[in-house]
């Protein structure tokens, strides 16, 4: 590989300095292994649930047995875990579309929702279908300090109060992501200003990065997407919905129809990936954890600002780095690309992607389109151009990914300094 001696040295530093912090994120990958290991022995995975099945698909077993898995792993009495969802924005979707009615209220606790899920609110970014134009009623709650207002909560919540969002991970923001106490704190809290309102978690990029789950302390509901976390790489489409039993039985349905719900959903593709990628999950988020530490003391060494800080305890998988111009946001994410297994001869470039208020620039060499368990990086062409990685399925390749990044950028700005000088000598 050719690295610059200057990118080298960095990586051997780096190395050297995350030594424990790696060790941590081994151990939380143990507990978590553990878990879901149990989760299978208790419900008795066989072979025979790995098989497909087609139509209707009444009784399907092996949809039945993956969905009471991930019960288990999840600590709740009920789960849907399709290949239906065509993402998470489409799990989230569902659960917001099915519990809410007209004239009920949708409270975000944690300020603005993720670009996508602004679109199916539909008050802040309009659009067809959304829970706006069903008659829901909807408040934002801003952060304060970067931090759930505590203390305000009571003022947004009232009798038309059906259901509060509780985004986990920080998506385009520099918040801190929120860890496990965070959220158990706030469903207690709001569950003791209005016990039967719902405490539902957008868990995307959350799962199995700390030991507990949001419903293993006190979340009603959450959703996410299996070619995110739980999907462990393998898991080729689809996402899940896990709580109590009565509130997943509400939304599937609006995943099928009324009448019919849970009861049907063929497994058009193999069900092994979903049983093996959710058995891998614990170990791969472990990677892209120790990716995410490495990307954020190399550029932390470059003299970038990152979110969260290399000291600060992990919530998701994502890591932010402050760019400060479209090109450099642009390079990094060529630098990315070019140490992707997939398409590495691309360049990517800024496009107006669907559900997206800014064009979006996006590197994802993935196996499986759009999947961010894998590495990849995106953003938002919008100061002050901070790039989101996520992923990785060996930190091997996030390591090469992130310095190839890195000479990216610092050869635009050796080129940038060279045409600057030119200029200078010419005038």
């Amino acid at each position: 590989m050719a690295f610059s001696k200057e990118i080298l040295a960095l990586k051997k530093d780096a190395l050297q300095r995350l030594t424990k912090k790696f060790e941590i994120a081994e151990h939380i990958a143990e507990e978590n292994t553990l878990k879901v290991l149990q989760a299978f022995r208790e419900c008795k995975v066989s072979d025979i649930h790995f098989n497909t099945s087609s139509g209707y698909a009444y009784d399907d077993i092996g949809r039945m047995k993956l969905e009471e898995v991930y019960a288990k792993v999840f600590g709740v009495q009920s789960a849907l875990v399709r290949t239906q969802f065509v993402s998470g924005t489409h799990a989230l979707a569902t659960v917001l579309l099915g519990l809410l009615r007209p004239g009920d209220k949708l409270v975000s606790l944690t300020g603005a929702p993720y670009d996508t899920m602004q679109k199916v609110i539909g008050y802040t970014s309009s659009s067809q279908g959304s829970l706006k134009e069903y008659g829901v009623l909807y408040e934002e709650l801003p952060l304060k300090e970067e931090r759930v207002a505590m203390e305000q909560i009571a003022s947004v919540i009232d009798d038309k109060t059906r259901l509060v969002l509780i985004q986990r991970s920080c998506g385009y923001s520099t918040r801190p992501t929120l860890l496990i106490k965070d959220i158990q704190e706030i469903c207690v809290h709001v569950h003791s200003i209005k016990p039967d309102c719902i405490c539902f978690v957008d868990n995307c990029y959350g799962e199995f990065v700390e030991e507990f789950e949001p419903t293993q302390v006190g979340a009603d509901i959450i959703a996410g997407s299996l070619i995110k976390n739980p999907g462990g790489g393998l898991a080729a489409t689809g996402g899940y919905i896990v709580g109590r039993k009565d509130l997943v039985e509400q939304v599937s349905y609006r995943l099928t129809a009324p009448g019919i719900g849970a009861e049907l959903g063929a497994s058009l593709i193999n069900n092994r990936l979903f049983f093996q990628g959710l058995f891998l999950a614990p170990h791969v988020v472990c990677q892209a954890i120790k990716g995410a530490l490495f990307a954020a003391d190399i550029f932390t060494k470059l003299g970038y600002t990152t979110y969260p800080k290399i000291d600060a305890k992990r919530g998701d998988i994502i890591q932010a780095i402050e760019l400060g111009s479209a090109e450099k946001l642009i390079a990094f994410c060529a630098g990315i690309q070019k140490y992707s297994p997939v398409d590495s001869f691309v360049k990517p470039e800024p496009w107006d992607m669907p559900g997206y208020t800014d064009k979006i620039i996006m590197a994802a060499g993935t196996f499986i389109q759009g999947a961010s368990i894998e590495f990849s990086a995106d953003g938002p062409l919008r100061p002050p151009f901070n790039v989101y990685l996520q992923g990785g399925l060996t930190f091997e390749q996030v390591m090469f990914g992130v310095m190839g990044a890195a000479e990216e950028i610092e050869n635009l700005s050796s080129n940038i300094c060279a045409t600057e000088k030119k200029r200078l000598k010419i005038s």
